[in-house]
This record gives C-alpha cells, sequence and structure tokens, in this order.
C-alpha cells in the first residue's frame, strides 16, 4: 500500500484522491504481474509493462486525451504521484510511463492533427512505444550544440547524424528527433521531427548497458528520409519543443526519486526495527535515529519542492522553469542522500546483489544525469534568481 501523507494540503484536490485510490489498485496489480515479467528480457518486460498500464489507465495521466482541436490538457500534479507511486514499486515501471509521456508530449504540444489523430492513441492505451531523442555523443547536455542536420528536399527532410542514450532505443515504434535544419546558430536553427521506426537510414545500436536496466540505444541516421508533415511545430521550434517537453517531466523526475526515497526510508525503518547490534535494537541508537531524522527530512522537503512546481504549473498555469528544476535537482539530490544513508545503514547487505535497497541505489543514482544533469538544474536555478534581481 502506497504511504502517502499529504492530501490534506491544498496542493490537491478530489480528484487526486480518487487517483491515489487507483494506485492503490496498481501497487496489488503489479505485485501480482511481477513473477512473471521477471521470466522476460527487458525490452519484452516495457512492453508488457506499457500495455498493463494502459489497460489500468494510467497513460492517460502522461498522455492526456485529445479534446476536438484544442491542445489537450495535461494535469501535472497527477503525472508526479503516478510516478511516486510507480517507482515506490518498480523504477521500470516509471521507466515507461515517463518514457511515454516525454515521447507523446511533442506531438500533442506541437504536432499536427494528423499525427495526434495517428499515434496519440495507440501510445496511451500501451500498444505504441514513444521515445524522445535528443542527446548526441559530443553534446551531452548542450542541446545548442546539436550537430545532427535535417536539410529540406522537396516533400522531405533528410537526416544525418547521431543520437545516443536514448531511452526506449530499439523498442519505440517512433522517435521524436531534434536536428539542425536552419542556418541559423545554436538553438534557432533546430527543428524536431518524427521519424518512425523502420524508416530507412534510420539503425538502431542497442549495446547500450547501465545500472539500471533500461532499454537504451544509440540511433543512426543516414540519409534518412523524413516526410515534411513529419515536422513538430514550425521550422526552427526544435530548441522550444524540447525545452516544452522538459519543463513540464522535469518535476516529474523528483517525483520518481520522492518515490525511492520513500521506499529506500520504509525499508531502513523495517530493518532498524528488526536488526539488533551491540545489544540492542539499531532503531534505538541516537547515531541511527539522527541518520534516519536527515533521511526522514530530505525526502519531505524534496515532496514539497516537487508539488509545489506542479501546483504551479496546473492551478497557477505559470511557467515553471526555475521551479521545475529546483524540484529534479532537490529531489533527485534528496533520494540520493537518502538511499545512500540506507545502504550505510544496512552495511555489507545494502550492497548485495537481490537487495532492494542495492538496487534502488543503482535505480536512484542516473536520476541525478538525465534530463539535464544537475549541474545544469543549478544554471538554470542560478540565471533565473539572478535574472529576477536585475
Amino acid at each position: 500500500m502506497l504511504k502517502w501523507t499529504h492530501w490534506d494540503l491544498p496542493f490537491f484536490d478530489a480528484s487526486h484522491a480518487a487517483l491515489a485510490r487507483e494506485l492503490d489498485d496498481w501497487q496489488q496489480r503489479q505485485a501480482a504481474l511481477a513473477p512473471e515479467l521477471e521470466t522476460l528480457p527487458l525490452p519484452a518486460q516495457c512492453r508488457r509493462l506499457a500495455a498493463e498500464l494502459g489497460q489500468a489507465g494510467l497513460l492517460r495521466y502522461s498522455v492526456p486525451t485529445l479534446q476536438g482541436d484544442a491542445r489537450p490538457a495535461l494535469d501535472l500534479r497527477s503525472v508526479c504521484m503516478v510516478r511516486e507511486a510507480l517507482s515506490y514499486g518498480s523504477a521500470l515501471a516509471d521507466f515507461v510511463f515517463s518514457m511515454q509521456g516525454i515521447g507523446a508530449a511533442p506531438l500533442w504540444l506541437h504536432g499536427s492533427a494528423a499525427l495526434r489523430e495517428r499515434f496519440l492513441d495507440g501510445c496511451r492505451q500501451g500498444g505504441q512505444i514513444a521515445a524522445f531523442a535528443l542527446t548526441e555523443p559530443e553534446g551531452g547536455s548542450d542541446v545548442a550544440a546539436t550537430a545532427t542536420t535535417a536539410t529540406r528536399r522537396g516533400d522531405v527532410y533528410v537526416l544525418d547524424g547521431a543520437k545516443t542514450y536514448i531511452s526506449n532505443g530499439g523498442i519505440a515504434d517512433y522517435y521524436v528527433i531534434v536536428a539542425r535544419s536552419e542556418q541559423a546558430p545554436g538553438a534557432k536553427g533546430l527543428s524536431a521531427f518524427l521519424v518512425e521506426a523502420g524508416t530507412p537510414g534510420l539503425t538502431i545500436d542497442t549495446s547500450l548497458e547501465i545500472v539500471a536496466p533500461h532499454p537504451l540505444a544509440t540511433l543512426h541516421l543516414r540519409h534518412c528520409e523524413v516526410p515534411a508533415a513529419h515536422l513538430l511545430g514550425a521550422p526552427g521550434d526544435g530548441f522550444k519543443v524540447a525545452m516544452s517537453v522538459l519543463d513540464i517531466f522535469r518535476s516529474s523526475v523528483g517525483a520518481a526519486a520522492v518515490g525511492i526515497a520513500r521506499r529506500a526510508l520504509d525499508e531502513t525503518v523495517a530493518r532498524m526495527g528488526s536488526r539488533s547490534l551491540f545489544g540492542k535494537p539499531m532503531a534505538e541508537m541516537d547515531t541511527v535515529r539522527m541518520r534516519v531524522a536527515d533521511m526522514a527530512l530530505d525526502m519531505e522537503a524534496a515532496a514539497l519542492l516537487v508539488y509545489r512546481a506542479a501546483w504551479l504549473r496546473d492551478v497557477r498555469q505559470a511557467t515553471i522553469t526555475r521551479e521545475a528544476a529546483m524540484a529534479k535537482l532537490g529531489g533527485t539530490e534528496a533520494a540520493f542522500r537518502v538511499v545512500d544513508s540506507a545502504v550505510q545503514l544496512f552495511g555489507a547487505l545494502g550492497i548485495t546483489q537481490g537487495c532492494v535497497i542495492e538496487q534502488l541505489f543503482r535505480d536512484v543514482r542516473p536520476m541525478r544525469i538525465y534530463e539535464g544533469a544537475s549541474e545544469i538544474q543549478k544554471l538554470i536555478i542560478g540565471r533565473k534568481v539572478l535574472g529576477a534581481q536585475r
């Protein structure tokens, strides 16, 4: 059962209480599904989880429903709630949920009606897998340094270049790829395109493996022709497309981190209450109590940063670039400290394969890097704070 203690705060309303009940149901469904998932290879696990999340109706929170010609509305507080709950039980389930959202967001934010109608329903139902390809081998977090090119030739764009560390690489049905299409320098010359898997000229190297098992790949684009109708937004809008997606989902990375921190704290409390050392329960040791106090403080403060950012976007409809960076930075750094403390309190068991805490450590570490490393978030926050003083 998900332990959540903040429903009486003004960030939430009745719809979120109803979602909490859905998430409790999912926890039971996920527990029943876990033994079967463990027998499947990683790509099959992800596809099965996408289907299950779609059937449970949870993907509708990260892939909102079309409403005529109007852009669909996304409730970021709900996205954050789902990510916190999913990551508490399974970082892989959270990965599947979030990647569907990130891969679909460029379509519902900037795509044509034809593209939205063709792809979004499948993503929402879990039948199609989405991916967002931004990172390049030499560029890292510097999106403005994108080297992949898109050259207009009649009714198509010809893409050449490479993307790396692409989540859902190799299993996605389509990729949103940001490439340089204009003569303008830096971020002004970028455009975003939807490229379907299997498009001639797109090849995928799936050899990438990281500490937290996820489907990751390097994409190679060699004279890859993409219909001009697959352009997302206007030519030169690629940076805008990318940042609009990251501004939404960065806060939710913090939420996923809070879920991992909450699980680590719960596991630690149970362990400290059941294990004795030097003749008394570890839970009665002052050093343990002080460390657990720090863990609880980190977790609760991170949660408030996350849901403040989400509330500002949902209710005040504010631009939350600074607040999203704070939520991402504060949430992931706090969760890392919490999990690291759990490892220390668990001792050798905490670094033993098969221990929940060891898995949580592997799950939380990449969060400080992807979707903008911690250092990038600090730069964003610093610029915004100092700019406000001018």
